[in-house]
């Protein structure tokens, strides 16, 4: 990428957007640009933090992986999207493992840049705090739908959430498998679930989408632990 094309990509990026054009530059300079391959990961939980990542293109799953090597999904990020904060935060130690689920361009902007610049613009302190703010609150919602709500329940509510109207188009990668590790399952149970749903005519499944028949039935049972 050009020097003019990093530019542009970061000041769409929330945290700087308010940042002025000098700003701009100075992390455009710092920044490397990496390409990774599907099943490749950017970094694995532990090692130490390069910086934050900026999707320039691709999909990728940011995971927390367990000594059995059970999966549990964070979250799933796109382009536009930045994803490491924690990391670049807390001493400069990875926190979770992201891996690339089709290839990928990114935007690396070194460590010490950033805490240099967070340091000099209150503006970007404050857009980082109120991102890891919600990152907490959706931590705490996640903790509580896998503690009292059953997988019927948490799969109904992905379904409702992902929905555009009433149809979830799936990426390649968003398999059943990517699903459960999503909503802390395994694959045996969500297809259980998957199939009880299509029976009950609650859902029809599709290679590439999924329809919502019954939207108000898939309310009931995604509220039906509250």
């Amino acid at each position: 990428m050009s020097r003019e094309e990093v530019i542009n990509l970061l000041s769409k990026i929330c945290y700087f957007s308010e940042l002025d054009a000098t700003a701009l530059n100075h992390i455009a300079a710092a920044t490397i640009e990496q390409n990774y391959e599907t099943g490749q990961f950017t970094f694995m939980e532990g090692e130490p933090c390069v910086g934050l990542y900026i999707v320039k293109s691709g999909w990728l799953r940011a995971v927390r992986i367990s000594t059995t090597g059970r999966e549990q999904v964070i979250r799933f990020v796109g382009p536009g999207e930045a994803f490491n904060e924690v990391g670049v935060l807390t001493g400069g130690t990875n926190v979770i493992s992201v891996e690339a689920l089709e290839p990928a361009k990114l935007l690396i902007v070194q460590r010490k840049v950033l805490l240099g610049l967070v340091d000099k613009h209150p503006s970007l302190a404050k857009s980082i705090i109120e991102n890891l703010a919600r990152r907490v609150l959706y931590a705490m919602n996640l903790v509580t739908d896998l503690s009292l709500h059953s997988v019927e329940s948490r799969l109904a509510n992905f379904l409702l959430e992902e929905a555009d109207g009433n149809m979830i188009f799936r990426k390649r990668w968003a398999t059943q498998a990517a699903i459960a590790a999503r909503i802390g399952t395994v694959p045996v149970v969500i297809n259980r679930a998957f199939r009880s749903f299509t029976e009950d005519n609650l859902i029809e499944l599709k290679r590439e989408k999924i329809m919502i028949l019954d939207h108000d039935g898939l309310e009931k049972i995604a509220f039906s632990n509250d």
